[in-house]
């Protein structure tokens, strides 16, 4: 357990309970890590990830981007089925904000951007697929 003089070092995690998550995290340099808003409890990996992604769009921009690869504003929005472009326009931001997207000016005259996954995007790849996986095998179709 770590020293509770110092709380911003995190807790030992040799409990010999990872739940199945490799603790080494070295394919992201620390510098690079993101703020975890509630540091040292159990559950706030969790909370702090749902943070980030949680929000209704938000998985299906990265999804569409992680099937898609880099895509226009327009693109994005034919993919992503009933987002608004107001919706759309905001949610690319707040992923920008969270280092989950880039975007890039492709040209000014006529303007066009392209947004693609950062490597913390992509790192996400297997919890969209996930949760892909998991609405394919417990929900029913729409009909």
């Amino acid at each position: 357990m770590s020293d509770p003089s110092s709380p911003d070092d995190p807790p030992d995690s040799d409990d010999g309970n990872d739940h199945g998550v490799d603790q080494d995290v070295g394919s992201v340099d620390p510098v690079e890590r993101l703020e975890v808003w509630c540091a040292g409890e159990d559950w706030c990996p969790v909370t702090t990830t749902a943070t980030l992604i949680g929000k209704k769009w938000h998985p299906v921009i990265i999804h569409r981007l992680l099937e898609h690869g880099p895509s226009g504003f327009n693109e994005l929005q034919d993919a992503v089925d009933g987002i608004s472009s107001k919706v759309l326009s905001d949610s690319l931001e707040d992923l920008q904000e969270n280092r989950l997207v880039e975007r890039e000016i492709i040209s000014e005259k006529p303007f066009r951007v392209r947004y693609s996954l950062t490597d913390h995007g992509r790192s996400l790849e297997p919890v969209i697929y996930s949760m892909r996986d998991w609405g394919v095998q417990h929900l029913a179709s729409p009909d």
